[in-house]
């Protein structure tokens, strides 16, 4: 027989400070091994977030139409233009508002998740949401269509910016246990220097010196040996007694192997190259540059394309999508030296793969009258404005 009534005794407890159980629950943190508050103090773990979030919030965004042809020209007289180039709502800018999303999106299961407030049909504002203030349920049909309630209010899905990661789970969430022993190394650490640091090493003797005699032999040492001034000198032992430095076991360099091997756990997990969270021990020259690149392709590019799609279905009505689209500017990230930089541009223009103006472009430089000829100017007979080649006349005999 089951007892229905009357329930247990129900308990009221706020949630100012919840446990993390209740805060994993509320906001889609992490729940395991460590906390998502405790895993933002892993000095890798925040170093990941802020390198992904902020190289993508520092691009430019603009609004670009798409021409029958395929062909794409930036527009700033749209209104989401306008909003996204100035500021999405009134007290945060859009470099917050890019970088807050992909922050979220990193650390939380739910995503980040930006409502679009429009009058009528105008976009007027965007506004990003904590994950505790929203709820993300997905239809049980297979189809994975997601509704959203944001304060328990439900809002249209066409209204919603939504950027997840893949599986349905944040890169936190996925290495927590690799993220808790990285925090487990960096408390057994503090622990051990707080509570048991070593000395340089140890006087030994094989006479007992009593009370007395090791205040005197300590008063004797630190008179001839303390002090930066004293530093090298020639240490004296008397009555039989040696001096054993300590040195580093093979178990103690183990421990900052594996200190160093969660370093490379929490880059895998968010797939940043190893060399941008200060892990340098194989980053070379020419290694370096190449770990850059495969970061804006491998880690940071998926995000972009994630960002874009999610920005133009819910920035765009349905008719609109097919002529105006969201597009990060990719340039500053590859952006090489000046030199390197003009050399590149050089060689486009003679080989006439692109025309003086769109080079200026590259480098922020307006376009000049006769700039949009494509023409190679490091030889006479090509250059802008000069004449024809005459046709060579015939021989008289």
């Amino acid at each position: 027989m089951i007892k229905l009534w009357p329930f247990g005794k129900l308990e009221r407890r706020s949630l100012d400070n919840p446990t993390e159980e209740e805060y994993a629950i509320l906001t889609g943190g992490v729940l395991g091994s460590t906390s998502l508050a405790t895993a933002l103090t892993v000095p890798a773990v925040q170093s990941a977030i802020r390198i992904i979030a902020e190289a993508a919030a520092c691009l430019d965004v603009a609004v670009v139409e798409i021409a029958d042809d395929g062909t794409e020209t930036p527009t700033r007289s749209h209104p989401v233009a306008v909003l996204l180039a100035d500021q999405p709502n009134e007290w945060s800018s859009t470099f917050e508002l890019i970088r807050d999303l992909v922050a979220t999106a990193l650390t939380h299961d739910k995503g980040g998740i930006g409502w679009v407030n429009r009058v009528g049909e105008e976009v007027r504002e965007i506004v990003r949401y904590e994950p505790a203030y929203a709820t993300v349920d997905y239809s049980a049909d297979g189809r994975q269509e997601p509704s959203f309630r944001i304060n328990n209010r439900p809002i249209s899905s066409a209204d919603i910016i939504h950027l997840r990661s893949p599986f349905g789970r944040s890169p936190l969430s996925l290495a927590a246990d690799a993220i808790g022993t990285a925090k487990d190394l960096e408390t057994h650490a503090r622990r051990l220097f707080q509570n048991g640091a070593r000395p340089g090493g140890v006087i030994e003797t094989e006479k007992p010196l009593g009370d007395d005699g090791v205040k005197r032999m300590i008063a004797a040492w630190r008179a001839a040996h303390d002090g930066v001034e004293k530093a090298g000198k020639t240490a004296i032992l008397w009555d039989g007694a040696t001096f054993r430095p300590i040195t580093m076991s093979s178990t103690d360099a183990q421990f900052l192997e594996n200190r160093k091997y969660q370093v490379l756990e929490v880059a895998r997990a968010f797939r940043v190259p190893p060399s941008m969270l200060f892990e340098l021990d194989r980053a070379t020259w020419s290694n370096s540059e190449q770990m850059g690149r495969e970061f804006l392709t491998y880690c940071l590019e998926p995000w972009l394309k994630a960002l874009e799609g999610a920005m133009r279905r819910a920035l765009f009505s349905a008719s609109e999508r097919s002529r105006f689209a969201i597009r990060f500017d990719r340039d500053d990230l590859t952006r090489a030296d000046l030199q390197a930089r003009a050399t590149a541009i050089n060689s486009l223009v003679a080989s006439r793969v692109l025309n003086p103006n769109e080079g200026r472009s590259w480098l922020g430089l307006a376009p000049y009258e006769g700039g949009n000829v494509f023409a190679n100017p490091n030889t006479g007979s090509n250059q802008p404005g000069a004449a024809a080649p005459q046709p060579a006349k015939e021989a008289r005999p």
